[in-house]
This record gives C-alpha cells, sequence and structure tokens, in this order.
C-alpha cells in the first residue's frame, strides 16, 4: 500500500498571477486536478501540502476530491520542500501506510505508467532524468549507481554543474527513513531552506536508486511558457485517444478539445473546432471553426462557424452558420444561419428561418420559450419570452410574436407596407 503526498504550499511567483499555481489551467483542469486523479488512482491515502493561498486552493480541491488530507506547512519556520512534509518537532506528517511517493503540485503530465518505475523499486527511490540542457534543476551525483547527493542549480559548483542527471522532483520513501533522517535536516545554503533533496546526503549510509524516467511526463511548469508547453503535450495526448476511437480530425493541429470531453459512435471534427468542459459528442458532424461548451451533441451537425454555448443538448438536429445556441434542447431541429436560440426548448420536425432570435432577457430575468413540433419559423422573427408555441405553427417572416401561439395556427405581425411614388427623388431632391 502507498500514501502520497503532494507539496503545493508555493507561491509561484513567476507565474505572474494572482491564482495559485497549482490552479492554472492544462486543457480545462487545474494542474493540481491531473496529478491528483492519479494520486487517487493509486493510493486511497493522499495528503495536499499548502500555505500560500491555502483556503482558496482547498475551495477549489474539496469540489471534486473530498477525501484530500490537507496540511499547512509551517512556512514561518521551515520553508522549503523538506520542511512542507515537516510537523513542528521536525518529524514527518502522519501517513497511513509505510511506503511514501512525494510529488509536486506542477507536474500536470505525470501518469500511473510514468511513474512505475519508480514504484516498482524496493528501496527508497528518487526520479531521474537525464537532460540536454539541466540549466534549473538539482543534479544527481551518482557513486557506484547508488545516489550520493543532489545539489541544487544555485549550490552547485562548476563541475557538478556539467552532470546532464538531474532531479525529476518525484520520490518514493519509507516512513523509517523519513522519521529517522528528517530531523536532521538543515537549512544551511544558499536559500536559507530545508531541502528534501538533502536527506539523500544524510542517508548516505542507505540504499538510495536513482530511477530513470520519462521525461515529458515529468515536466515542471513554473512560468507561463512552461504551462503553455505543457498544454501542448495534453493536448496532443488529448486528440490521439480520440483518434484512436475513431474520431476524425481535418487539421488535427488546429483542433482544441479538453480533458471532460467524450466522444462516441462515427464523429468528425473539422479544422479550427474548439470543445471545452464537460461535452458528449455522438455520431456527430462538428463543421470548421465551431464552439462547443459543456453540451451534449447527439446525431447532430454543427456549423461551421457555431457556437454551442453551456447546458445545451441537440439531438438529431443541424445548425449552421453564425447559429448561437444557449441552454438549449433542440431535438430534431434545423436552424440554417445567423440565430440565437437561448433558453429554449425546441420540438421535432422544426424549422428556424435564417435571422431568428429568442428575446430571452427583459434586462433583469432570463425567460423561457418553448417551441413544440412541425414549426416552422420565418425568417427574422423575434420571439419574445416568456412564450409558448404550439406544435403545427407558421410563423410568418418579420414576426415578433409576444404571445403564446396556439397550435395549429399561421402567426403574423408586420406593419403594412407604403410605398411613396417619386419619394426617392423628393427625399434626395433629384429631378
Amino acid at each position: 500500500m502507498l500514501s502520497v503526498i503532494i507539496l503545493a504550499a508555493g507561491k509561484g511567483t513567476r507565474m505572474h498571477s494572482s491564482l495559485p499555481k497549482s490552479l492554472h489551467t492544462i486543457c480545462g483542469e487545474p494542474m493540481l486536478f491531473h496529478i491528483l486523479e492519479v494520486a487517487f488512482s493509486m493510493s486511497d491515502d493522499v495528503h495536499l501540502i499548502l500555505h500560500h493561498q491555502k483556503e482558496r486552493i482547498k475551495e477549489a480541491v474539496i469540489k471534486r476530491f473530498d477525501k484530500v488530507i490537507f496540511h499547512t506547512q509551517i512556512i514561518e519556520k521551515y520553508s522549503g520542500t523538506g520542511g512542507a512534509i515537516m510537523l513542528e518537532d521536525k518529524t514527518p506528517i502522519p501517513t497511513q501506510y509505510e511506503k511514501i511517493l512525494i510529488l509536486n503540485a506542477d507536474m500536470p503530465l505525470i501518469t500511473k505508467n510514468a511513474l512505475a518505475p519508480l514504484l516498482e523499486s524496493n528501496h527508497n527511490a528518487i526520479g531521474m532524468l537525464n537532460l540536454a540542457h539541466p540549466k534549473g534543476y538539482g543534479r544527481i551525483v551518482l557513486e557506484n549507481h547508488q545516489v550520493k547527493k543532489i545539489v541544487e542549480e544555485k549550490d552547485a559548483n562548476t563541475k557538478e554543474k556539467e552532470i546532464k542527471s538531474v532531479n525529476a522532483g518525484v520520490y518514493l520513501f519509507e516512513r523509517k527513513f523519513l522519521e529517522k533522517y528528517l530531523p536532521k535536516l538543515t537549512n544551511q545554503n544558499a536559500q536559507l531552506e530545508y531541502y528534501l533533496t538533502d536527506l539523500i546526503a544524510l542517508g548516505i549510509n542507505e540504499k538510495i536508486n536513482a530511477i530513470l524516467l520519462e521525461e515529458e511526463c515529468f515536466l515542471g511548469v513554473n512560468c507561463q511558457v512552461e504551462r503553455a508547453r505543457a498544454e501542448e503535450i495534453m493536448l496532443e495526448r488529448l486528440k490521439k485517444n480520440a483518434m484512436d476511437l475513431g474520431v476524425i480530425m481535418q487539421l488535427p493541429s488546429s483542433i482544441y478539445l479538453e480533458k471532460g470531453v467524450s466522444f462516441k459512435g462515427a464523429c468528425i471534427l473539422e479544422q479550427g473546432v474548439r470543445i471545452s468542459g464537460i461535452c458528449q459528442i455522438e455520431n456527430a458532424h462538428i463543421k470548421a471553426y465551431s464552439v462547443i461548451e459543456d453540451s451534449e451533441i447527439i446525431n447532430s451537425s454543427i456549423g461551421p462557424f457555431a457556437h454551442v454555448r453551456p447546458k445545451s443538448v441537440l439531438k438529431e438536429s443541424s445548425i449552421g452558420n453564425y447559429v448561437e445556441v444557449k441552454n438549449a434542447k433542440l431535438q430534431g431541429t434545423k436552424a440554417g444561419h445567423l440565430s440565437y436560440l437561448g433558453d429554449c426548448e425546441i420540438g421535432k420536425n422544426t424549422n428556424v428561418g435564417a435571422g431568428v432570435i429568442t428575446c430571452n432577457y427583459d434586462g433583469k430575468n432570463k425567460h423561457k420559450t418553448i417551441i413544440g413540433e412541425n414549426v416552422f419559423i420565418g425568417s427574422d422573427s423575434q420571439l419574445v419570452a416568456p412564450i409558448n408555441i404550439g406544435s403545427n405553427v407558421l410563423i410568418g417572416s418579420g414576426t415578433t410574436a409576444t404571445k403564446d401561439i396556439p397550435s395549429g395556427s399561421l402567426s403574423l405581425s408586420r406593419t403594412t407596407q407604403t410605398n411613396f411614388e417619386n419619394g426617392y427623388f423628393k427625399f434626395f431632391k433629384k429631378s
């Protein structure tokens, strides 16, 4: 059995943001959530170390991961990664199991499979990466294939800076090892911090393995450039997973997906498509440059240049150019172009003409539009909610409907057209 400790107490100064670093998103989810998912896939004893903006992080985490055990780092007394897992008396925080995996909260690309080589170690172990350009990383000094010490970049001498083997920032320790050596940690270094890596030198007589890990999965995020790079990698994973399920993507490099998007059946995504939030896409054709957020699209065609906003469900429907739907339920509906359908329910075999608007907001409140089956709504009509339109209804072009329309009705609302003879010439004062 395994306990997992995630370090998330830092400020993330280089992000230049008021948002805690661990809550910056990667493909729609906070970085920390990606790591917590992996942690809970391996353990039922997950600990999160907080300090900077701890209440904000805790509030976000607890909505999704209610079994996390929270700790606050005593940073005024014990700063640094070593201090993160210390109690007041410098003993390690309590854990349920003897085997303890320690992760950083800024590694959103970690996977369970990537951690497997480390977890298979029968001894205390640290994750190691071999980097062509190791600047900024702690160097791993090996002796007879065992870890002698880890030297942080700011404390490394010229020779040590030439080492290509670096600390991946993940550790596997036995609890008895931490109980023995954590109280012996000091902050005698350039940063005046308690380094978790200094445990290696203290435990030099213990067997500590350096386990080579896959570089891509352990990229740290310390600035916006690194966050963007991590998101690119995560996005490629998501798109590959979708295509492995049979999703057809035209120009995949232009398509954006988030982690909460699921696909089923025959799906086609054309170039420039963006699908975010929690979405179910089933047997659907999403045409170029369409945007879908937190919605269900089933047996339907969307776009091009359509916008499906949150809480929408489209089944057996087709919406086209510059149609926007929001909190809408469409069943067997066609809306070809230039319409806004918000806070509405539309029945089967209904055709929505160009320029139709559901006027759902009165300046104070949102109101609903209910439309039945077999309804034809002429172009440039406005449906002023709240309004209920029955089935088998024909609404003439240019109608502004402000009252309910009974089933079987023809509804017209137009002013009389007047033509003024020679009006053009009189207006422009031409003979």
